[in-house]
């Protein structure tokens, strides 16, 4: 089992068909999900699965909606970004996360691995999202 940080594959060409609408006010809906280190999830990853997602007191199956930012050209390089977002008084561990397209099917978009378990016991577990720019955005086109 492994948690693998990538872009889905999957989502690669669903981009190109225009499956994905990452604008803020009219776009599609976009969530998180948490995941144990049982978990396998890597760039072939399609879709969001239960399987091995986070439990524990202050979490939710499937996980929080994102606030999307509308995408912008940072350089030549378009980036997509979306607002920090916090599950409060959580007792939960997760070694990665799962960001998938609510709207379309709970299509993947990319896998995250934080490195290692993270944990917090009855407070705020938050995941803080880079910089909107080429070097450091969550998603970027080059």
């Amino acid at each position: 089992m492994a948690i693998t940080q990538a872009v889905a594959n999957s989502f690669k060409t669903e981009v190109l068909t225009g499956t994905h609408n990452f604008t803020a006010t009219t776009g599609n809906s976009f969530k998180i999900s948490l995941y144990t280190n049982s978990a396998t999830l890597s760039k072939s990853t399609t879709a969001y699965t239960s399987s091995n997602e986070v439990s524990g007191t202050g979490y939710t199956a499937t996980g929080n909606t994102l606030t999307s930012v509308t995408p912008a050209l940072s350089s030549d390089t378009a980036v997509c970004d979306f607002a920090d977002t916090s599950w409060t008084s959580a007792t939960i561990t997760a070694r990665g996360a799962l960001i998938y397209n609510d709207t379309q099917s709970d299509k993947a978009v990319v896998v995250l691995d934080f490195g290692g378990d993270k944990t917090s016991t009855a407070g705020t577990f938050t995941i803080q999202f880079p910089a909107a720019d080429a070097s450091n955005a969550i998603l970027r086109l080059a």
